[in-house]
Order: structure tokens, then sequence, then C-alpha cells
């Protein structure tokens, strides 16, 4: 039994020296196997030179492949056909693991009762909350700048699925069921996410079960700019893309192809209402929370408008 733990990066060479050293510390048994596949998707920073370092430091541990193509789901699909694990672990390059992060993450996966698994995302920040956002509660919106994933101290089976941030499948998933789509991730001119939950919610239309492990731990950075609304409305408009994109069109009878009716609909069913609450409503956890779903609602409809035109 082997693990490969792949992680993608792109110009992110300071939080990276972070997160390798991180997976250099990992305690994982002796009698299982492991590596770390840094996938480069197209770096113009020290990105190279970082890795090298870890490369050389633990030469039967690190190794390094380059991704031309720019799009984070062309980097981890690279991963997955050059990774050498029969369980494949996934984690950003702006976390940072505990030392037991990668054996608790995996040890479930390795008698097949499993399909993947899921751990706890807990941010790291160095200022208070604005009295506008809520990291927990019917209001939380503690997943979008942080990645927030937590359940609780007891592992149990997902009902939804994990982040990329944190979170392993059997190999064999993949090969059943394929790999990352590559019109949903972020890429050049976009930051579209959800090919990570994307997947993760394939493997359990088709009735395979994800495990919640909460003692695999990763910390996940969380820097200025992000707790900021402009980032928060700017993420949901996004999120609204990728929830038409994830359906795809036709997949829904109310997307076929009657591209008016699909937007009036979402306008008198889900902007409006939203809207409405967003405007009377005065506590600021709610307000905002209410606005980032009107900006949902908004992404929405764009990208039904935009997909019917070929845009």
């Amino acid at each position: 039994m082997k693990l490969t733990v792949i992680l993608c990066t792109h110009n992110r060479c300071h939080s990276l020296a972070k997160a390798l050293e991180s997976l250099s510390s990992q305690k994982v048994p002796e009698s299982i196997a492991w590596e770390v596949l840094v996938v480069d998707n197209n770096s113009n920073d020290k990105t190279r030179d970082v890795v090298y370092d870890f490369c050389h430091r633990y030469p039967s541990r690190f190794r390094y492949i380059f991704e031309p193509q720019r799009g984070k789901s062309y980097a981890l699909n690279l991963g997955i056909r050059e990774s050498q694990g029969d369980i494949l672990a996934f984690i950003d390059d702006d976390a940072v693991a505990g030392p037991a992060w990668l054996h608790s993450l995996t040890a479930s996966l390795l008698h097949g009762e499993w399909a993947g698994a899921g751990g706890r995302i807990l941010p790291s920040m160095n200022s208070p909350l604005p009295p506008w956002l809520a990291m927990a509660g019917p209001y939380s919106l503690g997943g979008v700048f942080a990645a927030y994933f937590d359940f609780g101290e007891k592992p149990c089976e997902l009902t939804l699925p994990p982040y990329g941030t944190n979170m392993a499948f059997r190999r064999v998933m993949f090969e059943k069921y394929g790999g990352f789509r590559t019109d949903l991730g972020p890429q050049p001119g976009s930051h579209i996410r959800n090919e990570d939950t994307e997947f993760g919610r394939r493997l359990m239309a088709a009735g395979e079960r994800l495990r919640y492990e909460p003692s695999a731990v990763v910390h996940h950075e969380v820097t200025g700019n992000r707790i900021q609304k402009e980032y928060f409305l700017n993420w949901w408009f996004d999120f609204g893309r990728a929830t038409i994109l994830e359906r795809g069109r036709g997949t829904d009878g109310w997307l076929i192809p009657r591209r008016y009716f699909t937007i009036l609909r979402l306008f008198a069913r889900v902007l409006a209402p939203r809207t409405v609450r967003w405007m009377i409503v005065f506590n600021p956890l709610r307000r905002f929370y209410y606005k980032c779903k009107v900006w949902q609602a908004a992404g929405e409809i764009w990208e039904v408008h935009r997909t019917w035109r070929g845009l």
C-alpha cells in the first residue's frame, strides 16, 4: 500500500514552503510507503527552487512536476496520472497539516469500506472577525474565506463533499468516475471553483461512501484580502456560476432549452425573495448573508445566459 499527497501550486512560494515543511514532518507507520507530489501550475516565482530544496533534503519523499496548462484541475489531473499511490490525498499550498494528518485522513481507506475521506479545516488568522461575518450557525460564511470544514469531534459518514484543502480518495475512484472537471476550478480569467466538491458529489450520487475524520486537521491561511466584503461577493457570484456549470445544460429539465423561462424562474423564485430578505433585515450577520445569496442568484442567472449564448 502506498500513499501519494498531491499539492498543486501557482505563485505562492512563501506559503508553499510552510505547507511542505508540515508535510515533511508527517508521522506515518513504517509499513506504509508515501510520497509528496508537487504540481507546479506554471508558476513564475521561486516555486521550483522551493520544491527542489525539499527534493534535495528528502530525495525519496518529494517529487516535482510541471503543468504548463494554467488551471487547477489540469494540475490536479496531472498529479493523479503521475502519482504512485493507491490512496491519493490532497492539500493546498496555503495550508499547514498537523503531524498526524496524513495517517488520520487515510487510515480508514486502507480496507475499501470508504471511497474517500475529508478532514477538519480550521482557519489560521491574525485579525478578529468583522461584525458582519459568522463562522458558525445558520448564517455562517466561514467556508468561503477559510475553506472552513468542521463537523465536530466524532467520525461519521459525510453527507456533504469534502474540500480540496483536506481530502483523500482511493485511486480506483478516479479510474472509475474520471478526474476533476476542467471547466471548473480556478484558471486564468476565472475564479470559479467547485472542482473538488463536484467530484465528491459525483461519488456520493453513485452510492459511494465518504468519511469525516476529525483527527485529520489542517490550518488554512487567511490573508487580509479575504476578510473583505468584495471578496465574499465575488466568491458567491462565481459559486452561482459554478452551480449552473456543475449541473450542465440539459441535465436538469428546467435548463432545457428555455433560457428565458429559466432566467425568469430564477429571478422570481430565487433572486427576488433573497433581495427582499437582504433589504428588510438589519442584523449585520443576517443582512450580509442574504446579500451574498443575492450575488449567488445573480451568478446563476448570468451563467444560464452566458451558456446559452455560447460566450
